[in-house]
């Protein structure tokens, strides 16, 4: 058992990836990443209603490196790269209240949806866990179905 309790399988690479979750499991997610020894960083994306304020979004959260592009090629490869991070053995994205976001531009929600996913499927391929967990109303679960 670990610290907290949480026994979520987060350590598993294999098993990560994009995910959407209600806003009240953030905080269960977060202890359970931190309990995987896992970088677990919040990045709040209430208010954002474009591309331009989701890059600088996960900039500040993440902590990008100076001169880093805020386009989705520079994401795709911050997320890829992540050498300026503490040393971890993966990573839990929590983005809080996403659905702003997707209410507010569903073009760039969906492109930041690839991203994450590609990201996932990159950091599976070095064996280190990458989850991002997406939390939106509940009444929005029924229509990505």
């Amino acid at each position: 058992m670990t610290e907290s309790g949480f026994e979520l399988g987060l350590d598993d690479a294999a098993r990560a990836g994009v995910f959407f979750v209600t806003h009240d499991d953030i905080p269960t997610l977060a202890a359970a990443g931190r309990d995987a020894s896992l970088l677990a960083p919040r990045i709040d994306l209430s208010g954002c209603i474009n591309k331009a304020t989701m890059m600088l979004r996960f900039a500040t959260a993440l902590d990008f490196p100076s001169g880093s592009g805020r386009n989705w090629d520079a994401l795709s490869d911050a997320l890829r790269d992540l050498g300026w991070l503490p040393a971890n053995q993966g990573l839990v994205l929590l983005l809080e209240h996403a659905g702003d976001l997707r209410s507010a531009d569903e073009r760039s929600f969906e492109t930041l949806l690839d991203v994450l996913d590609e990201a996932s499927r990159f950091w599976a391929e070095q064996s280190t866990p990458f989850w991002a967990f997406i939390a939106l109303p509940e009444q929005d679960f029924s229509e990505l179905l």
